[in-house]
């Protein structure tokens, strides 16, 4: 589970945010609008099918229903933003909107839509599309949980013309930019009459580079590329979405999927378990570079991960309990038996914020049953000697951990080991993706593994404002609650100053991190990647802040190396190497020349 995936127009989501100063009025020029991406290769051409994993099955394709990454790929694809983000600089640049202007008070933002922007069917794109969209998020019946936080900083918008909306803020916030310009518009005409959350996996009408192709249930998603997709020919979008077809592939396990890529009905395989990297790419594809295997070192913000406790209700209610339960899990010694010692250990929810010049004051948690003893006994909970589990009030302290695939298994058998040494009984409950996420909206859960994606700006507000802890299919999934963080998320609402709004939320960590919501596990600050050598690629590989994702906009069939490689196959031979590493910043030189 993550905020979002770096790549895409989805990217928006998470970094469409205000840069550090706040520009009163902002009129694009004709030249700027149509700066080319600075990523995008030259040598990029169209056509071909990619094949990438796509997890578990989704419950639904809408990203405003399902908070997902893959849902948010997806959609992000299908439907555009008023206003796009310069993949270095992250300025932003026209979208749906090709002008917009900002009020000196800062309050208020109008947009002005594209005359050349269209629907799929043909239809322009409208202020009443963006209008409707708003109407959708905001209505109280519609499970948009997470996204009605942007939208409720708003008065509801006014269309001025058939291409003029404008949006007025109730408070100054140095979001409201990117929540008035970052949400993607749908169109009023092909869904009005729809059940809103049952706008699941048809979406006939869209306005982006691609439209649902076939589907087939749990099998695989396929999108397509829109031929006449009314922004193929603007210069910024030059060598992107250059796949004719892009092929979600689902598998219950990552194991299973590995097996499927190695096979090649899979084509690029991001690879999250260490045991796979170290000791399962070196086979003969992987020594005669049929498969490529890289470490990628770009920009992507670190997120974090760990196992969330709900705080609703007990155990987990009691700040005693929950740090007992992180000082019971041996992160040491999974790292080093499981995992190769790839990972560094977490200690922030916020890593990325901490440098030299700003050192994590937190102190890493470590194994210490003695320490967890003596906090479970002065929560009440006392051994049996009979059954040796701690009990409270005659009651013995069993949880429920609610896990999504088995890989999570190895981890948890050791975690249990040490839970039942000091009498805690763990119990897990195994669910696919959908039925997980159903109880992760309805926070039914005690403990669950959770994985969370981080935005080049950070914004604290969803995941740690003490009202959305009670918002059914938020981002608080821990029910996390303290009027200090409130005052504080309050505080760097207003703040236009990126440097000071890190500091506020550096202040915020150290406060969540004492309360133990999560007991934190661990994460890698690299993107580990193989994939079949029959891709042209830009020398960065991934953009600047984006994951794996970022090649299915970027990336292109090369044909000469699809031939090679079907060639190197059948006669057993080997293809010239690619480097094992890529550095961004050490291959980036600067805007294309086109």
């Amino acid at each position: 589970m993550r905020n979002i995936a770096a790549a895409f127009i989805v990217f928006l989501i998470a970094a469409l945010t205000a840069a550090p100063g706040f520009c009163e009025t902002r009129y694009p020029g004709k030249d700027r609008a149509e700066r080319p991406d600075p990523l995008a290769s030259p040598e990029a051409r169209k056509g071909g099918e990619v094949k990438t994993f796509g997890g578990q099955y989704p419950k639904s394709l809408n990203y405003y229903l399902d908070n997902n990454t893959l849902s948010a790929e997806v959609f992000g694809s299908m439907f555009e933003t008023l206003l796009d983000m310069n993949p270095i600089t992250l300025d932003y640049e026209p979208g749906l909107a090709d002008w917009w202007r900002i009020s000196d008070d800062k309050k208020t933002f109008t947009f002005h839509l594209d005359p050349e922007a269209k629907w799929s069917d043909g239809q322009p794109v409208t202020a009443e599309d963006v209008r409707w969209t708003y109407d959708a998020i905001m209505a109280p019946q519609h499970m948009t949980g997470p996204h009605k936080i942007s939208m409720e900083r708003f008065h509801p918008p006014k269309i001025i013309d058939k291409r003029t909306i404008r949006f007025t803020a109730k408070k100054v916030h140095w979001k409201n930019l990117q929540a008035a310009g970052g949400f993607h518009v749908l169109c009023k005409h092909a869904y009005k009459d729809k059940d809103f959350n049952k706008l699941n996996f048809e979406f006939p009408v869209v306005s982006g580079p691609y439209g649902l192709g076939r589907i087939e249930e749990g099998l695989f998603i396929q999108i397509n590329r829109q031929d006449d997709w009314w922004a193929a020919d603007k210069k910024r979008n030059q060598g992107k979405y250059n796949f004719d077809t892009i092929t979600y592939r689902f598998y219950a396990e990552r194991t299973n999927a590995f097996e499927a890529f190695k096979k090649g009905k899979i084509d690029i395989f991001p690879v999250y378990t260490s045991r796979i990297w170290i000791n399962e790419t070196n086979g003969e594809a992987f020594f005669k570079n049929h498969i490529i295997k890289q470490k990628v070192y770009n920009h992507q913000p670190v997120g974090f991960q760990g196992f969330a406790m709900n705080m609703r209700k007990p155990p987990f209610d009691d700040i005693r309990v929950r740090k007992a339960m992180a000082h019971l899990l041996d992160r040491r010694k999974m790292n080093r038996t499981l995992m190769y010692n790839q990972y560094f250990l977490h200690r922030s929810y916020f890593e990325d914020l901490y440098a030299p010049g700003h050192p994590c004051p937190n102190p890493l948690i470590e194994l210490d049953k003695q320490k967890a003893r003596d906090l479970l006994e002065k929560a009440g909970w006392r051994v049996n000697p009979e059954t040796g589990y701690l009990e409270k009030d005659g009651r013995r302290f069993t949880f429920r951990f609610l896990s999504r695939n088995s890989s999570s298994d190895k981890f948890l058998s050791i975690y249990a080991e040490d839970l039942k040494d000091v009498g805690i009984d763990l119990k897990i409950d195994k669910k696919d993706w959908a039925a997980w996420a159903r109880d992760m909206d309805a926070y039914n859960f005690q403990m669950t593994w959770a994985a969370w994606s981080s935005g080049v700006f950070k914004d604290p507000e969803s995941m740690w404002l003490s009202k959305e802890a009670e918002r059914k299919g938020g981002n608080n999934i821990t029910g996390f609650k303290n009027e200090t963080v409130d005052a504080l998320i309050e505080k760097q609402k207003t703040i236009f100053d990126i440097q000071k709004r890190n500091e506020i939320c550096r202040q915020i960590d150290r406060i969540i991190y004492q309360a133990y919501p999560y007991v934190l596990l661990w994460n890698i600050d690299y993107t580990r990647l193989l994939y079949w050598n029959k891709f042209g690629t830009p020398k960065t590989v991934l953009s600047k802040y984006g994951d794996e994702t970022s090649a299915l906009v970027y990336w292109w069939m090369d044909p000469d190396a699809k031939a090679l490689l079907n060639d190197s196959v059948e006669h057993d031979a080997p293809m010239p190497p690619k480097p094992a590493s890529v550095r961004f910043d050490e291959v980036f030189k600067g805007e294309s020349k086109r």
